[in-house]
């Protein structure tokens, strides 16, 4: 009974520490919403349809046959197409979907800010269900290093694919263009992270990761401080999401 005890409680503490750190970056994000809250049963919906989003991206994955055991002394090409087209581009195009076709056309989306904080719902419930899967598979270690590096990495993801879809949202002459980068930049950032942890385990690769991470998180917080101005705007019924706000680099 004891022995039986023990298992439960390692197993909720397992899921525990694979839940917070999702959970911990929709509060900070949802807080980031500063002059026009979302109803939270949007958010919820948008955070359920993101875990529901892993189920196309999984089916690729596991029909091209990539796994990271099985990159093992492939060629550079091989693991820069696994990393960027079957990895980066089925898991962002799977997110990307489920923020265009639900959270997009709702009338609640009415706010500059509002395809940052969908975006980045959908984002956590996607690397929430996959940060399950590799915390109850590999144990304590591995959920504190994704705590820290690749449920925030996914963070970072969303909010470059959101700034771009608020824009589309405004600006509906060039919303193809603006649904291109809200895919594209994603995928570079995304891909690039995978490919480098893809590629070996030494700390050259390590630091590569991370490099790609540091650079998306500054990305990201130039998104979220460009928004939350043009936020103020449109609430003071200011028209200023100019040409020269639109880009992040």
């Amino acid at each position: 009974m004891f022995k039986s005890n023990t298992k439960t409680l390692v197993y909720m503490g397992l899921l525990a520490l694979a839940i917070a750190p999702g959970i911990a970056i929709c509060i900070y994000i949802y807080f980031k919403d500063r002059y026009n809250k979302e109803p939270l049963g949007l958010l919820m919906m948008s955070f359920i349809l993101g875990m529901l989003s892993i189920i196309p991206a999984v089916i690729i994955q596991l029909a091209s046959g990539t796994s990271i055991e099985k990159l093992g002394g492939s060629s550079m090409l091989s693991v820069a197409i696994s990393a960027y087209i079957v990895v980066a581009l089925s898991e962002e195009g799977s997110k990307f979907l489920a923020l265009r076709f639900y959270a997009y056309p709702k009338k609640a989306f009415d706010d500059p800010f509002d395809g940052i904080i969908y975006s980045v719902m959908v984002g956590m419930g996607f690397a929430t269900l996959e940060n399950i899967g590799y915390v109850m598979q590999h144990g304590i270690a591995t959920g504190i290093t994704r705590m820290f590096l690749s449920v925030p990495a996914h963070g970072t993801f969303a909010v470059l694919m959101g700034y771009y879809v608020g824009l589309a949202k405004f600006h509906p002459a060039k919303r193809s263009y603006y649904f291109l980068l809200a895919i594209l930049l994603p995928v570079i950032f995304h891909g690039t992270f995978d490919f480098f942890l893809f590629l070996g385990n030494t700390a050259l690769h390590f630091a590569g990761a991370v490099a790609s991470f540091i650079v998306a998180i500054f990305l990201s917080r130039r998104a979220i401080r460009k928004k939350q101005a043009l936020s103020k705007d449109h609430m003071d019924g200011i028209d200023s999401i100019t040409q020269n706000n639109n880009s992040l680099i």
